[in-house]
């Protein structure tokens, strides 16, 4: 009879940021019971996933081995740890756990997918445990730039894990919870096998600010600003929000909030009892008959995104409301890398319309929510585990976390996604592999990273499109020639000639020469004729663009 064992399996979030999806197991070999923390979304971009809406981890191991799973458990509300549950919980089918303010949000994304509300249940903070299969589960609260975020004590006959979900060292964190180091002190008192923990932070070398010390440059800023001021943040970070409304109601400003997620974040706050006592805000209609010098937006949109508030103002007016020479944009945020392009784009359309742009590149008017490279050690000291587990990074910060473990004294292991870790010894150990990946919302519709349909999107964006279309009659024939359609090419090429009537005329010569056996067989016929079009395209453009052919026979 093989042994019993705890493992721990990363299928999102290891090697990456976003889409954090991390599984613990304990029982024989092959028959652990399962418990999965955290069920996230990345977002897609248009050079590696154009026309993606949201991209989920590859939970098909998961799914595969469902009969063994007990629970889902939410360590907190951001978008790359609660975003997927209303989208995979009816393949899962399982009670999901999280506390007040992060069950509030999750709801909501059960009921837009059209999922039961009631299947997630609401937990308390530590020292309430949740018990899942052979686990006991408990939310010991940590600050992070989200209300009610929570590492979690998990507890089995292997010995207690804390996974440290996103997580800093905040003492006034204006909004939730502080982190309690004598909490966490007692909580680890009798042990801790694993420490399971974020390593976004680990090459920042100083120790991380106060959400605290945000406010009064903010303040200083709006009350000396001349004109109307908007600012954007991540919606979710509602101390931050009320921190940026606080400000301009100080200065005297009416403060509209604007866009879905910024409004919705602010209603869960109120809703669950974690934002107390926030500015009064006016409506849109309202806001546009208010004085431009009395008036303070906050809206969406602090990493760029096409659709959200602060875009949509880029480009002109939003509902009712236009940006103008001398007004004040804040961005109240750290742009995430790889979202450069998108922030650079909106503030490029805010100059040219003479508004004065402010960002935090002097870090004045933001703090990260994750733990620095000393906070990170100030962790491991008060936890003392038998191993660290890095998590919740690229692979470089995996490394480095794992090195700053090990200079500590501490076993460590690098384990990305679809790495199954063997936590029961005195070290971790590799215990086998998973195959894992990315799942595409693509529309309506959940499609496989390696299905093709996106690699085919990026061929047609970069090579352009041509459509062949021919008809045979009932001797296999051609009715006169062949007839093209461009999308995405050039109208003319090196021979200054039509690309559309060199291409046919091609195509033409290639039918008159054709024998009967490739124009008999529709297979062949389509493989040539795609050939030649690209062929032409490649002599004439220097391109080879995608191309489709349709045959139709007269029978």
């Amino acid at each position: 009879m093989s042994r019993e064992r705890l493992i721990y399996l990363p299928l999102g979030g290891a090697g990456e940021i976003g889409m954090n999806a991390y599984v613990y197991g304990y029982g024989a070999e092959g028959a652990e019971r399962l418990i999965l923390v955290d069920i996230g979304v990345a977002f897609s971009d248009m050079e590696t996933s154009p026309g993606v809406d949201l991209i989920f981890a590859d939970i098909s191991w998961l799914v595969e081995n469902k009969d063994r799973l007990e629970a889902v458990f939410i360590t907190h509300g951001h978008e790359d740890h609660v975003g997927a549950v209303g989208h995979y919980w009816e393949r899962l089918g399982v009670p999901v756990y999280a506390r007040t303010f992060t069950a509030n949000l999750a709801r909501h994304k059960m009921a837009d997918r059209g999922q039961p509300e009631d299947a997630v249940r609401t937990v308390s903070p530590w020292p309430e445990m949740t018990s899942a299969g052979p686990f006991s589960v408990g939310f010991l609260p940590v600050s992070h730039s989200i209300p009610e975020s929570a590492a979690l004590v998990i507890d089995s006959p292997a010995g207690r894990v804390i996974h440290s979900g996103d997580f800093k060292l905040d003492e006034t964190p204006v909004v939730g919870e502080p982190f309690d180091p004598g909490l966490w002190a007692e909580v680890s008192k009798d042990g801790v096998q694993a420490l399971i923990c974020d390593s976004t932070n680990v090459f920042s070398q100083h120790a991380g600010r106060s959400e605290a010390s945000v406010g009064p440059e903010i303040e200083a800023l709006v009350s000396a600003a001349p004109n109307m001021v908007v600012a954007t943040t991540f919606a979710s970070n509602v101390a931050r929000v009320k921190t940026l409304a606080e400000a301009g109601q100080r200065a005297g400003r009416s403060i509209c909030l604007m866009g879905r997620a910024m409004r919705r974040m602010v209603e869960a706050g109120i809703a669950t009892g974690v934002l107390s006592d926030f500015p009064k805000v006016v409506s849109p209609e309202e806001a546009a008959q208010i004085p431009r010098e009395s008036l303070m937006l906050l809206v969406t949109g602090s990493q760029g995104e096409r659709r959200a508030a602060s875009a949509q103002l880029a480009r002109g007016k939003f509902n009712g409301i236009t940006l103008k020479e001398g007004d004040l944009f804040l961005f109240s945020s750290k742009t995430i890398p790889g979202n450069e392009r998108g922030v650079i784009r909106i503030m490029n359309q805010f100059s040219e319309m003479g508004v004065d742009i402010v960002d935090d590149s002097a870090g004045k008017y933001h703090v990260s929510g994750h733990a620095n490279r000393p906070d990170l050690l100030r962790v491991h000291e008060i936890v003392n585990p038998v191993m660290v587990i890095p998590n919740h990074g690229e692979h470089r910060h995996l490394r480095e976390h794992a090195k700053l473990a090990e200079e500590s004294g501490r076993k460590s292991i690098v384990a990305v996604n679809g790495t199954m870790l063997d936590l029961t010894g005195s070290e971790p150990s590799v215990a086998g592999y998973v195959e894992t990946g990315r799942t595409y919302l693509d529309g309506a519709v959940q499609i496989g990273a390696m299905d093709g349909i996106v690699r085919d999107r990026i061929r047609m964006a970069l090579n352009g499109h041509v459509i062949v279309t021919v008809i045979l009659d009932e001797d296999d024939e051609p009715l006169g020639g062949a007839w093209c359609e461009l999308m995405g090419l050039p109208e003319k090429g090196r021979s200054n000639a039509p690309l559309l009537d060199v291409l046919e005329e091609d195509l033409s010569q290639f039918l008159g020469r054709a024998g009967e056996k490739t124009l008999s067989n529709d297979d062949k016929l389509e493989t040539e004729l795609r050939r030649v079009a690209r062929n032409s395209c490649r002599d004439e453009i220097g391109k080879k663009p995608e191309a489709t052919v349709i045959v139709s026979r007269l029978r």
